[in-house]
């Protein structure tokens, strides 16, 4: 029954709560009588609603009466709640104010006096100071631009991170320079004679006139559409393989300069094209993580070995003899596979960052890695072991050979050096300085007096093994280069961003477009 009157309470409270915010609606006005009377509302409405939840809600109760059947003492006594008496006449007071102050507005003597609000005046006229326009920003520099590869290398910052795809952001142009405004003569005020003034004439401006426009490069509808990012030449010399980020591989005819087919398309972008030791196959991988042998002649796919949880392919390698390959993987780790029963012979898990680089020794047994770390290993690909770790570059380690005698290797960084390290001793024996990008691929001659190195700074260039001298640098102005093979002939052939591959000849001229890219 209690219960009951606290709800029915509870409700009148919020009644006249709601009651009172309907007047402070009307209240609003902005003039003072209204602010004041505003206030009163506001107040009164927000006590009540308070008042009439804590009744509804029920921490108010009134003083309970002991029931005399019940023992006051001992364990069958009943506690009674105490009730807060003196809260709860102050709650129930908080409406019937309230409700007093909605009466006395009402019917107050005031309304029909001074309480009418005051008839609207007429607006005030406001001047509006037209904006001053900011002055326009200087522009900022153009900054380098950022060294990137096909979802390119990226370099360790706090995690480790994964290869992203090979493109390059080149440097914004700089804006030019705003119109200046025209300057128009005062009038001059009334009160004063007319006085001719004479504008001296505004200084002439040296404008340097654009740069020329670049020729028009060569397309054709056969050629890849997405950056090159791989090329290999047969053992005979009559043609090229090469693997894009547009995830197609194509087989190409130096002599007769066409294409011959579409090797075979995976399912993300490609990375490596191999051809294998017997002239009739190849052995292709890319970032869905397939490694592919395919068939020269139709592109017929002949297996396929996939690496699972291990990852995106990023570097692929055969032994000379075409019974293993090696593979470097998103993940860190290297796989060493049987090709000939088509099996995976170890999982070698010993990177921490992505690995970036792998080739294989002349005699098979052995293999370099580096990651984007810049951490190269050598592995004993027969057992499955490490031989040895060491921190070769400040940043990553990329196009990895070795030498013929198996005892030397060349890598390529991010840090823009090329070293050739002795595997014996495992110090750096040779240095090669030239490039102000990455250097992303390398290639040796077959004689393995040259040294061919592609960058993310646009060139290509040529050195002397024995001395570390360069001997021919090539700058097409297309932008990042990504792989680099020697034609039979000793030319030197490079695939990049611009979608071509092209052919430099070894003493220095300029170049030729081989196989032009389709048009965008």
């Amino acid at each position: 029954m209690k219960r009951s009157t606290d709800r029915l309470l509870a409700l009148a409270m919020l009644v006249v709560g709601f009651a009172c915010f309907a007047k402070l609606y009307l209240a609003l006005g902005g003039e003072p009588p209204a602010t004041t009377r505003a206030g009163i509302f506001g107040a009164a409405g927000v006590l009540s609603v308070l008042a009439g939840l804590l009744f509804l809600a029920g921490p108010l109760p009134a003083a309970a009466r002991h029931d005399p059947s019940a023992p006051l003492f001992g364990r069958d006594a009943e506690v009674a709640p105490a009730g807060r008496p003196t809260l709860r006449r102050i709650a129930l007071a908080v409406p019937v104010l309230a409700l007093l102050v909605i009466v006395a507005d009402q019917l107050g003597p005031w309304r029909s006096s001074g309480g009418e609000p005051a008839a609207p005046t007429e607006p005030k006229e406001v001047a509006v100071v037209p904006a001053q326009p900011a002055p326009a920003q200087a522009p900022q520099p153009a900054t380098p631009a950022q060294e990137s590869v096909a979802r390119p290398p990226a370099e360790p910052v706090a995690a480790p991170a994964r290869p992203i795809p090979l493109t390059e952001v080149p440097p914004d142009l700089a804006p030019a320079p705003p119109a200046q405004p025209s300057t128009q003569q005062a009038s001059p005020a009334p009160s004063e004679p007319a006085q001719q003034t004479a504008l001296a004439p505004p200084p002439p401006e040296t404008v340097a006139p654009p740069p020329p426009a670049p020729p028009a490069e060569p397309t054709a509808p056969e050629g890849h559409r997405d950056a090159v990012v791989w090329l290999a030449v047969s053992a005979d010399g009559h043609e090229i393989m090469s693997a894009s980020t547009d995830r197609v591989i194509k087989l190409w005819d130096i002599d007769g300069k066409r294409l011959i087919r579409d090797l075979g398309v995976h399912k993300d972008m490609a990375r490596t094209a191999l051809f294998m030791p017997d002239g009739k196959t190849a052995l292709t991988a890319g970032d869905d993580g397939e490694i592919v042998l395919r068939q020269l002649s139709d592109g017929a796919l002949l297996h396929v070995y996939s690496s699972g949880q291990n990852g995106g392919v990023n570097k692929l390698a055969v032994s000379a003899d075409g019974k293993r390959a090696v593979s470097g993987h998103d993940t860190g780790s290297v796989v060493i596979w049987d090709l000939e029963k088509g099996a995976v012979l170890h999982v070698l898990p010993g990177h921490d960052w992505s690995v970036s680089s792998v080739a294989v020794s002349p005699d098979g047994t052995r293999a370099i890695s580096g990651s984007i770390d810049g951490e190269l290993k050598l592995w004993d690909i027969v057992a499955g072991k490490q031989l040895r770790s060491w921190h070769g570059h400040e940043r990553g380690a990329y196009g990895a050979v070795f030498t013929a005698d198996g005892h030397h290797a060349v890598t390529g960084s991010g840090d823009y050096t090329i070293k050739l390290w002795d595997l014996d001793s495992f110090k750096e024996a040779r240095r090669f300085d030239g490039h102000s990008g990455t250097v992303y691929a390398l290639a040796l001659s077959a004689d393995g007096r040259r040294l061919g190195s592609v960058s993310l700074d646009g060139t290509a260039r040529i050195w002397n093994m024995d001395t570390g001298a360069e001997i021919a640098e090539f700058d097409p102005g297309t932008g990042p280069i990504y792989t680099v093979a020697f034609a039979a002939d000793g030319t030197l052939l490079t695939g990049g961003i611009d979608r071509t591959i092209r052919d430099w000849p070894a003493a220095g001229r300029d170049g030729v477009v081989l196989f032009a890219g389709a048009p965008e």
